[in-house]
C-alpha cells in the first residue's frame, strides 16, 4: 500500500454550524480555498471522536470505499473573538490547535435506503468495516452516508471504536463481535459479504493498520484522565483492529445471520 499522507490546512474562516450533527461540526474555509466540514477537538466526545473519525475514514479508503478527503486543520484563537454565537464561540475557543476536516461535498444528498444508490459490493464492504470498527451509527435513523455524483460516500465515524472511552477494560473488546450490525442501514443490500471480505483481506494487513494508527496526532492521545501513555494507546488500537481483521470471517457470518 502506498504511503499514507494527510495534508494540514489552516482554517481561515468559520462559515456556519451543521446543526444536524450531534457534536456541532461546522463548515469552514481553509487556506487552500476549499470548504471543509470541521470536526472540533473541543466538542462533546472531544479528541476520541476525531481519532475514530480519522481511523474509520482511512480504513474505509484503504478498502476502496469513498470518503471525502481528510485533512488536519489548524485553528487559531482569533476566530472565537469574532464569533457572536456564545456556544460556537466556546467551541472555537476550546478547539484551538489541531482538528480534523472533511472535504465538503457540495450538493451531496443524504442516503435514503428507499431510493439511494449503493452497489452490493460497496454495501458489503461498509457493513464489514462498521463491524470491525464497532460503528453503532449507520442506521436508517442516521445513515452517515451520502450520494454524490451518483456514488456512495461515507462520512462521520466519530462514534466508532467505543472501547477507547474506557481504557481500564479495553481488552475485553478484543474477543467480541458486533451484534449491533443487525440495525445497519446497508445490511439488506450487503449481498456480497464473502467477496467483500476477500477484497478487504487483500487491501488491508497489519502494516496498513500500523501506518493508519501512526497518523494519529500525539496531542489527540494526551488527556489527564488517560491511564495509558500515547504509545500504549497506539499499541491498543493496533491490537484491537488486528483482532477484528483476524475475525473477519466471524464478522461476516454474524452479518449474514442478521440478514
Amino acid at each position: 500500500m502506498s504511503k499514507l499522507e494527510i495534508r494540514t490546512v489552516d482554517v481561515l474562516q468559520y462559515l456556519q454550524p451543521l446543526r444536524e450533527g450531534g457534536s456541532l461540526p461546522g463548515i469552514v474555509l481553509g487556506d487552500d480555498d476549499f470548504l471543509y466540514v470541521l470536526k472540533f477537538r473541543g466538542a462533546g466526545q472531544g479528541k476520541k471522536a476525531l481519532i475514530a473519525e480519522l481511523v474509520g475514514g482511512l480504513l474505509a479508503q484503504a478498502m476502496g470505499l469513498k470518503v471525502p478527503e481528510l485533512v488536519f486543520m489548524n485553528l487559531d484563537d482569533s476566530l472565537s473573538k469574532t464569533e457572536p454565537d456564545e456556544e460556537i464561540q466556546d467551541l472555537l475557543k476550546f478547539s484551538v490547535g489541531l482538528n480534523l476536516g472533511l472535504h465538503f461535498l457540495s450538493g451531496a444528498i443524504t442516503y435514503d435506503p428507499l431510493i439511494s444508490i449503493a452497489d452490493p459490493l460497496s454495501a458489503s464492504k461498509v457493513v464489514i468495516l462498521d463491524s470491525m470498527i464497532t460503528n453503532i451509527d449507520r442506521t436508517a435513523k442516521n445513515t452517515n452516508l451520502l450520494n454524490w455524483n451518483k456514488e456512495l460516500w461515507l462520512i462521520d465515524h466519530g462514534a466508532s471504536l467505543y472501547f477507547h472511552h474506557n481504557w481500564n477494560n479495553w481488552e475485553v473488546h478484543l474477543t467480541r463481535t458486533f451484534p449491533s450490525i443487525k440495525d445497519h442501514v446497508l445490511l439488506e443490500r450487503a449481498t456480497q459479504l464473502n467477496e467483500a471480505a476477500d477484497a478487504i483481506k487483500h487491501s488491508i494487513d497489519k502494516e496498513t493498520i500500523i501506518e493508519i494508527i501512526s497518523l494519529i496526532p500525539e496531542s489527540w492521545l494526551i488527556e489527564e484522565s488517560n491511564v495509558l501513555t500515547p504509545s500504549e494507546m497506539r499499541s491498543a488500537y493496533i491490537e484491537f483492529l488486528n483482532s477484528k481483521l483476524e475475525k473477519i470471517d466471524l464478522l461476516v457470518k454474524e452479518a449474514e445471520d442478521a440478514r
